[in-house]
């Protein structure tokens, strides 16, 4: 956005305010500072300042946002905020407007642990579809932990008197420390190459946040995400939250909550027997006694005094129905016939007339057509007999013969040659009106081309 002319001062500071928000890099930023001028309004937003030795900026942080701070801000406290840089435009002054705020005693172990959380959370690690369900009677607890500490005392403990059927399985591991990744790892891997481990619990006791900081370790949460075995995490005290509650199965606030959402407690299936089998014991006597009731009932029923009468009332009801049955059976042929013969009346009359008069219809349409096409027939017969008429005419010798031209006949024979007749001969000539008698006087021939006359006198 190029700045071109006078702009005024609105113009001017709404450009900038765009610029500011067109740079990504301003949008997630990260501050760390001490806060003065802390101001919490009625309206529930907070206003304040955050500085250094050398410099300092203003922070806005909606009600919308703070609501879920865990710490109250005041004048002189360090913080870390995250939040997005624009302009106020009415001032002219950019600020930074506050979307996450902790106590700087968290400083690079909050921001490392807020990095690692939205990367794992991106390739699905914390999905709701695959955590797994939790086995309801476990014969086998495998356990993730240091063996000297609490946590584990109190696991064993809780599983023992929830449920002593389970046999608890233990794989050591340094919790706290450089160390405390690799042996986590190495740990699960270990208890999930054993047999039968229905479920497994991973955690410690409460601590600081370095000392819980192994389990805000990738290798380690990518290694409880990997567990064939459903993992119970049990990191710290209930407002501990680490990377491994996250990627577990099922998340308990203490280890002692993990053992007993690892076992069902025995005592209470065992009550619940006990109320299956009263509620079964009370279905079965309440069945006996209805059925009882029932018997008595049918033992002083009608039925039961005088059996031979019921057979025989049956029987008559089974007679009238057999009477009914047969009258209702030659009614409904009576009816079918009657049905039958009128649909027979009505084809003969309409359906039969219906047809001959279609088929009329069809038959004067054909013979329509056919008249049509004879008729178009003879036409075209007709003009082909006077085509032909007029050509024989034209070639006809009559027509040769009314312009001037005759035949000449010798003995019934048509002349085509003086070779044909002699001297003295008696020749008929035929012409277009009449015919003449003639007698040859004389023969003249032809001469050939050479000069020879084709034939000599005839005698």
């Amino acid at each position: 956005m190029a700045i071109q002319g006078i702009l005024s001062v609105s113009d001017l500071n709404r450009y900038i305010k765009l610029v500011l928000e067109k740079e990504n890099r301003l949008q997630d930023v990260w501050v760390c500072g001490e806060i003065s001028n802390f101001t919490h309004h009625s309206s529930g937003h907070m206003y304040f300042t955050l500085k250094d030795k050398q410099s300092r900026i203003k922070v806005v942080m909606f009600a919308s946002y703070n609501r879920f701070l865990r710490f109250l801000p005041k004048d002189g406290a360090k913080a870390i905020v995250r939040g997005s840089i624009s302009a106020f435009e009415r001032d002219g002054a950019y600020q930074l407007y506050a979307k996450e705020m902790q106590p700087d005693g968290l400083g690079s172990l909050y921001l490392a642990f807020e990095q690692l959380k939205e990367k794992l959370a991106q390739e699905g690690l914390f999905a709701p579809e695959r955590k797994r369900p939790l086995p309801r009677f476990p014969k086998r607890v495998g356990v993730v932990t240091s063996p000297t500490g609490a946590a584990i005392r109190d696991i064993c403990t809780t599983i023992r008197r929830r449920f002593p059927q389970a046999e608890i399985v233990l794989a050591p591991a340094v919790v706290q420390g450089a160390e405390a990744p690799a042996s986590i790892i190495s740990a699960l891997r270990i208890i999930n190459q054993q047999a039968n481990i229905d479920v497994l619990i991973v955690g410690r006791g409460g601590g600081s946040i370095e000392e819980l900081w192994a389990f805000n370790d990738e290798r380690v949460a990518r290694a409880i995400a990997a567990s064939m075995i459903p993992v119970i995490s049990a990191v710290g005290h209930e407002t501990d939250v680490t990377i491994a509650d996250f990627v577990a199965d099922v998340r308990a606030a203490t280890p002692t909550a993990a053992a007993e959402l690892a076992v069902p407690h025995y005592l209470e299936w065992v009550e619940r027997v006990r109320q299956f089998d009263a509620r079964i014991q009370r279905a079965v006597l309440n069945r006996i006694a209805d059925q009882h009731k029932r018997l008595n009932q049918l033992s002083n029923s009608y039925a039961m005094r005088q059996p031979e009468r019921r057979l025989e009332e049956a029987a008559e009801r089974l007679d009238r129905a057999q009477l009914r049955m047969k009258q209702s059976m030659k009614h409904l042929l009576t009816l079918r016939k009657e049905r039958y013969e009128r649909l027979d009346q009505r084809i003969k009359r309409y359906r039969l007339a219906d047809q001959v008069g279609e088929r009329r219809k069809q038959v004067l349409t054909v013979r329509a057509r056919l008249d049509e096409r004879m008729r178009r027939r003879l036409t075209e017969q007709q003009m082909a007999f006077s085509a032909r008429v007029a050509q024989l005419d034209a070639l006809s010798p009559l027509k040769v013969m009314q312009r001037g031209f005759s035949l000449v006949y010798a003995e019934g024979q048509i002349v085509k040659s003086v070779e044909q007749f002699a001297t003295g001969d008696r020749l008929v000539v035929r012409l277009s009106d009449g015919s003449a008698t003639a007698r040859v006087e004389q023969i003249d021939r032809e001469e050939k081309p050479n000069g020879t006359q084709e034939n000599g006198p005839r005698d």
